[in-house]
């Protein structure tokens, strides 16, 4: 029987996917905590073969978690469940040398499949969450600012580019305020040059 912790700070959630994962034969959950200091506790105590954190909860993030698993030595191997295919939070995890990394949109099954894969050493990511990782890491950058990038390239002021894309003046900066915090640049022509050399634009 492998024995297994959740921590979800979603109530429901967690008490739903405990049944779900206690339907399985070979499956015990014998802890669940919606915070990550209360988990982290349990999980030291009871040591769970598997831990199936959130990323995102009080007091300890599932991340925070995962690296003093790590820190500590713990035989638990853990599986990320999260909402969240964002690149920094899948390279947090990966410092912490998580076993499994997958999206909740995914079924049950896909999760029971992993817990085994993982059992068997194996280290699964959700390919939907490499893809969207990967894919953000090619361009950051959404349609709309790509749109205001290709507007500045031809010269054009924010209240020129609101009327050429139909947004307000306010927007617009926003936008570009957004730009250059995604591509670390100093101007917006400096903003312009990182698009072009990546070929985002």
């Amino acid at each position: 029987m492998t024995t297994i912790y959740l921590a979800e700070d979603q109530e429901m959630l967690n008490t739903a996917l405990a049944t779900l994962l206690g339907l399985e034969d070979d499956l015990e959950v014998i802890g669940t905590a919606t915070d990550g200091q209360t988990a982290l506790s349990e999980i030291i105590s009871k040591k769970p073969e598997i831990a199936i954190l959130d990323i995102e909860m009080p007091k300890l993030s599932g991340l925070d978690v995962a690296e003093q698993i790590k820190i500590l030595d713990l035989p638990t191997k853990v599986i990320i469940l999260t909402t969240f295919a964002r690149a920094t939070y899948f390279e947090q995890a990966v410092k912490a040398n998580i076993n499994g990394y997958l999206l909740k949109d995914n079924p049950t099954d896909q999760l029971v499949k992993t817990i085994h894969e993982v059992l068997d050493g194996q280290t699964i990511f959700s390919p939907e969450l490499v893809t969207t990782i990967l894919s953000a890491e090619k361009n950051p950058l959404t349609k709309r600012e790509l749109d205001v990038l290709k507007e500045i390239k031809i010269g054009k002021n924010s209240k020129e580019i609101a009327k050429s894309v139909f947004l307000s003046d306010g927007t617009v900066r926003n936008y570009i305020s957004s730009i250059l915090s995604k591509t670390g640049a100093s101007s917006r022509i400096d903003a312009l040059n990182i698009a072009e050399k990546n070929k985002w634009i």
